[in-house]
């Protein structure tokens, strides 16, 4: 197998042609006559794309199956490095950017599968990459929603990432300010994938002591959509999923706090909010072992310690106000 350098920079290689495999290809069909035009031409035609790890052809079925119908046992190559699925929605661009036209079926065919790869790809990404509408890839992917797995973000044709909806942004930002209190506000706003205005304004409002997403906007939908309102049964759980992450945020940033860590009063008021905490992950299984003679006797321990809790909290609250304004008092 030999190498030289084309115009372009890129370097090519000649290659067996008995080595190398069909595998990437978006087309369901192969289309023979257009090999055989590809035979009957003079010029000479460009090298085709290969895998290197797997000799499989990404770009230039056609033109390997010319060189087969003229008798050639070797053909120009370029390699390219990379994943499998990398491979495939580069062929994808190749195919749809030069060549013999992709089919509208092998063109959607082509999205749901960079869709199972890579999820958190926005639609105008993979539109992009597919020559389909952005608007077309948004309906498969709902259409494919239960089997293809869903991410809170979308990475779009510029490179950048940014979640699904505000709140979710805000919530990572609020959970990377609280374990990287040192960061830069245009670190977090980066790890976050929100604006740098907005990681601005959950900081202050943690600061406040106030919850990161505003009252009014603490629904969970899609950017665009109206936030659905929470229910019993998976939205209940949905939200209390949400607050545990929030209590678990908050938490982490009660034991980094100095004025607490370094009292002993402090250190027992830490210990019994991580005692007390239950992750919401953790719920099925310790309600599961309760025998069904102690449920009763478990559930009003439960409701009591609430109720300690709650006025723990109303204590605080009072002091706080008092310190406000002293002539509450």
């Amino acid at each position: 197998m030999g190498s030289r350098a084309r115009p372009g920079g890129s370097e090519t290689h000649v290659v067996a042609v008995d080595a190398l495999m069909p595998g990437f290809s978006p087309r369901h069909v192969e289309d023979r006559a257009h090999a055989q035009r590809l035979a009957q031409t003079e010029t000479p035609l460009p090298p085709i794309l290969v895998h290197r790890d797997t000799m499989r052809v990404i770009d230039g079925m056609h033109r390997l199956r010319a060189a087969r119908l003229n008798g050639r046992r070797h053909i120009e190559v370029t390699f390219f490095d990379g994943s499998e699925e990398d491979a495939f929605v580069r062929a994808v661009e190749e195919n749809v950017a030069h060549g013999l036209p992709l089919s509208l079926a092998d063109r959607k065919d082509a999205a749901l599968r960079i869709l199972a790869a890579y999820p958190q790809w926005s639609d105008r990404a993979i539109a992009t990459r597919t020559g389909l509408a952005a608007k077309t890839v948004g309906a498969l992917r709902d259409c494919s929603s239960g089997e293809t797995p869903q991410s809170n973000t979308r990475l779009g044709s510029d490179g950048r990432v940014r979640p699904l909806s505000a709140t979710e942004g805000r919530k990572r930002a609020a959970e990377a300010i609280s374990e990287l209190p040192e960061t830069s506000l245009r670190e977090i706003a980066k790890i976050a994938g929100v604006s740098l205005g907005t990681a601005h304004d959950v900081r202050a409002r943690l600061r406040r002591g106030d919850a990161p997403v505003p009252a009014g906007r603490r629904g969970g939908g899609r950017r665009g959509q109206e936030p659905s309102r929470p229910t019993a049964g998976a939205g209940g759980r949905a939200v209390r999923a949400a607050t545990a992450r929030d209590n678990s945020a908050l938490l982490r940033r009660l034991m980094r706090d100095p004025a607490l860590r370094h009292t002993d009063p402090g250190r027992q008021l830490l210990r019994l909010l991580q005692g007390r905490s239950i992750a919401v992950e953790d719920w099925a299984r310790l309600v599961d072992a309760v025998p069904a003679h102690c449920a009763e006797a478990v559930a009003e321990i439960a409701r009591r310690c609430a109720a300690s809790w709650a006025e723990f909290a109303r204590e605080l609250e009072r002091r706080r106000v008092a310190e406000r304004d002293p002539a509450t008092e």
